[in-house]
């Protein structure tokens, strides 16, 4: 925000509070484009460049997340629509100097500024009654502009109705829409409109703008609590002064990060940076400790959890883009120690406590015990952090008995001092092994992996070392390629709902052993994916991963098996003998096409005596059904 003063624009704009408090979200909303600079510089050149070249639209549609000003730009721009003053009489950008109409734009009282919430009018009759007013000329003002809020919300009919007009208004009308679901708006009304895309505000914007704001409000805050409140507002402007105003009123005045913290169920950056510390260490003790003290401290699990996996983010962050490091929302916690793991823990780690946090956050929200959860969690987190990846296990066991091969060769078929059975290191003991390069000075974590001495007590030598053995996985009890014998257990275990939403909205994607992709019908119930994966585990004894893809997949059974039948018919229309017979017999129809599989050919020799036996039933009248 450039100028936040209550310049004497503003003041004449702003109606009287009569002694009443304003909050903060309503009292420092934008007035002009000036204003809006905060975060939405390309949306503000653009109609800047359109206003000054007189290449102004018919309709605009603004779209972004809750809080980053759609509502505010659109009377925003009625006002520029509108401006006029004793000098000028054009649509302008500048709007400094308060104009004729401007005051009851911003008040949203003026005659020829329509404001519309399509949450509560949604059906075709309402859009019928703009439909019927637009051919009427503004009362006052230069254009009349009609401000659609929310606009997804209209019906099919609603929207149909609005095109025509849409596409082609009078000269002296406007339509601004602003939208947070741009995907429900359909594509023949986007096409009539110039779109704006309002982008999240960073988190350096918010907390300049809350400094400047706390600045004319004589209120004393720290930085570390501002970012507290900019990381929680998540891009929206609205909802962080609304986090502001109430930070003040719980620090009594005053914005400190203790009472942001408190108040929002944080835990301490610093300690969420201890708490990863211990868990890339392994340290399961002391992970418990600090979650406990974390917790007692009154801060959520949930949130605790989350916090981590920003962390864990920022890491990774740090390691490809080191300057983003100067974000002025982290605190110097963050800023230090995040990169000093960026350079010490590999993203093989990284990549794996992220994945292993998406999945435990869930968990810990569903959990009617959200502490002991997030412990469970947070365990597994660190005992993870030992392990090796898949491809570091398997090649080191690949080394390992490559030397060991050798070693006893060398010495004639193994002897006490060859270790000849290491090799066979069963996988469960690789998580002890390391390399040099993957540890972390003194005071960081561990790495993943720690070189073993050979032990004094060998295992007996053998004449030749065995070779690693990778096991595959287990093959399942019950073979499953296709979604035919996915619909095949369902019914001989007795599921025929989920059997016949197998049937009727599956899309097969991609299937091996123990994983499964799929697509869904839009209409079908999400826990399709949840029924397979506990379905075909019992089932088949084998854990399998099922997924939702982006990708369309094959036609589900209930179209394959429509497809087939079409086919059948096809078919059987393009026989001579079946077209000769519907030629024979006008009003005859083919009613069903059956494949008897299994039957041996009949013999020509048996041909005219089963002629003769179908004779003896009855002659084929015109109008018949025939089923083949």
């Amino acid at each position: 925000m450039n100028d936040l003063g209550p310049t004497p624009s503003e003041q004449a704009i702003a109606p009287s509070s009569g002694g009443s408090y304003r909050v903060l979200a309503r009292k420092y909303r934008p007035k002009d484009f000036s204003d809006l600079m905060v975060g939405q510089e390309p949306m503000v050149r653009t109609l800047t460049n359109a206003f000054e070249t007189g290449r102004i639209a018919q309709a605009y549609m603004l779209t972004g997340v809750r809080g980053v000003g759609k509502t505010t730009t659109a009377r925003i721009l009625a006002r520029a629509l509108n401006y006029k003053t004793p000098e000028i009489d054009k649509p302008s950008i500048d709007l400094r100097v308060l104009g004729e109409h401007c005051q009851a734009i911003m008040e949203g009282r003026h005659v020829d500024v329509i404001e519309m919430d399509a949450a509560s009018h949604t059906g075709i009759d309402d859009i019928r009654e703009i439909i019927e007013q637009v051919r009427y000329r503004p009362v006052s003002a230069r254009f009349k502009v009609y401000i659609i809020d929310e606009v997804h919300m209209l019906s099919t009919q609603a929207f149909n109705g609005l095109l025509k007009t849409l596409e082609e208004p009078p000269e002296h009308v406007k339509f601004i829409f602003a939208t947070t679901e741009i995907r429900k708006v359909p594509i023949t009304v986007l096409s009539r409109c110039q779109r704006f895309d309002l982008r999240r505000i960073s988190a350096a914007d918010l907390v300049g703008l809350f400094t400047a704001i706390l600045e004319k409000e004589g209120v004393a805050a720290e930085p570390e609590a501002l970012a507290m409140v900019a990381r929680a507002a998540e891009g929206s402007a609205r909802d962080g002064l609304s986090l502001l105003d109430q930070a003040i009123a719980h620090g009594g005045g005053r914005v400190i990060a203790d009472t942001v913290r408190s108040m929002l169920g944080l835990a301490d950056r610093a300690r969420i940076v201890d708490l990863f510390e211990h868990v890339v260490r392994g340290d399961v003790t002391a992970v418990l400790n600090e979650f406990s003290e974390q917790y007692d401290a009154g801060a959520n699990p949930v949130v605790v959890l989350t916090d981590l996996a920003d962390f864990t983010h920022l890491v990774t962050r740090f390691k490809y883009i080191p300057e983003s490091a100067n974000d002025p929302s982290l605190s110097e916690v963050e800023r230090v120690r995040g990169a000093e793991f960026a350079g010490n823990v590999a993203v093989s780690t990284l990549s794996r406590l992220w994945q292993m946090l998406l999945k435990g956050i869930p968990e810990a929200e569903a959990s009617s015990r959200p502490a002991g959860a997030a412990e469970m969690v947070l365990i597994r987190l660190a005992h993870a952090a030992h392990l090796p990846s898949p491809e570091d296990a398997v090649r080191r066991l690949v080394e390992l008995g490559s030397n060991d091969t050798d070693r006893g060769a060398g010495s004639g078929g193994g002897s006490s001092s060859g270790r000849p059975g290491a090799a066979s290191l069963p996988p469960a003991n690789a998580r002890s092994l390391e390399t040099p390069a993957a540890r972390m000075p003194s005071g960081g974590p561990t790495a993943m992996l720690r070189a073993v001495p050979a032990p004094e007590q060998a295992a007996p030598a053998v004449e030749q070392a065995p070779q690693p053995v990778i096991e595959a996985p287990p093959e399942p009890l019950v073979p499953v390629r296709s979604l035919e014998d996915i619909s095949d257990l369902c019914g001989k275990n007795r599921e025929p709902v989920l059997r016949a939403r197998v049937r009727s909205s599956v899309h097969l994607v991609k299937i091996e052993p123990g994983r499964l992709e799929i697509n869904l019908e839009p209409e079908a119930p999400k826990t399709i994916v949840n029924d397979l994966t506990t379905k075909l585990r019992e089932w088949t004894g084998v854990t399998w991963w099922v997924t939702l893809s982006n990708e369309q997949g094959g036609p589900t059974l209930v179209q394959a098996e429509e497809q087939a039948k079409q086919a059948r018919f096809t078919d059987a229309r393009s026989d001579p003998d079946v077209a000769a017979i519907l030629a024979q017999f006008p009003g005859a129809r083919i009613t069903d096409v059956r494949i008897r599989a299994g039957e041996e050919e009949i013999q020509a020799d048996e041909l005219p005596a089963a002629a003769a036996a179908e004779s003896d039933e009855g002659d084929i009248l015109p109008g018949d059904d025939i089923e083949l």
